[in-house]
């Protein structure tokens, strides 16, 4: 789940997921953990906490100072609100990546975890999105090793509708026998 507007739907989507027992990976931005504190630190009660930037721009816009200040300044923002360590895990705003931007990303420490497909649910209704087509993307994307990008606020309108997709895409999972991992396990995984 990115976070980088509201946390119109967070205690929705938390509280699905507390409900199921799963746990999954947000990607907030260090504006939203320095605006949205408490949100923040809810989503680490449980998840994975990775790096979205902090102001969300389009990194091909950037050179690589800039770049840099973006990654630091959402990784220390996020440390500040929640008093946890970011996993090293960065999503590119709007997915705009170059060879360059990965490259210095990378050099930062963080592995670049982009998605398999995004639900377009931050589209909201006034962007032509609905529930159904939220699914529908979600479930259309499922393969094994799938990354599906959902958001945890809105564009301004307060419909959320990922957090209203989310029951549905998780039945769906499950019902192709599909489970639903937090990045940390993979972490985890090359550690051990």
């Amino acid at each position: 789940f990115n976070a980088a507007w509201d946390e119109s739907g967070l205690d929705d989507v938390l509280a699905e997921l507390r409900r199921r027992k799963l746990a999954a990976t947000f990607f907030p931005t260090g504006g939203f953990a320095q605006e949205h504190p408490a949100a923040v630190r809810a989503m680490a009660a449980g998840h994975g906490l990775g790096n979205h930037s902090h102001t969300h721009p389009d990194f091909g816009d950037l050179d690589t100072e800039e770049r840099a200040d973006e990654v630091r300044r959402a990784d220390a923002a996020i440390r500040a609100a929640c008093g946890a360590e970011p996993l090293p895990l960065f999503r590119f705003p709007y997915s705009a990546t170059t060879d360059a931007s990965v490259a210095d990303v990378n050099d930062l420490g963080y592995a670049v975890m982009e998605f398999t497909a995004d639900t377009d649910g931050y589209l909201g209704p006034e962007g032509g999105m609905t529930v159904d087509r939220a699914v529908s993307r979600a479930v259309e994307a499922f393969t094994p090793g799938c990354v599906i990008q959902m958001h945890v606020g809105s564009t301004g309108d307060g419909v959320v509708l990922d957090a209203r997709a989310l029951p549905r895409i998780i039945d769906e999972a499950h019902a192709a026998g599909y489970g639903i991992v937090d990045l940390r396990s993979f972490l985890t995984a090359a550690r051990a």
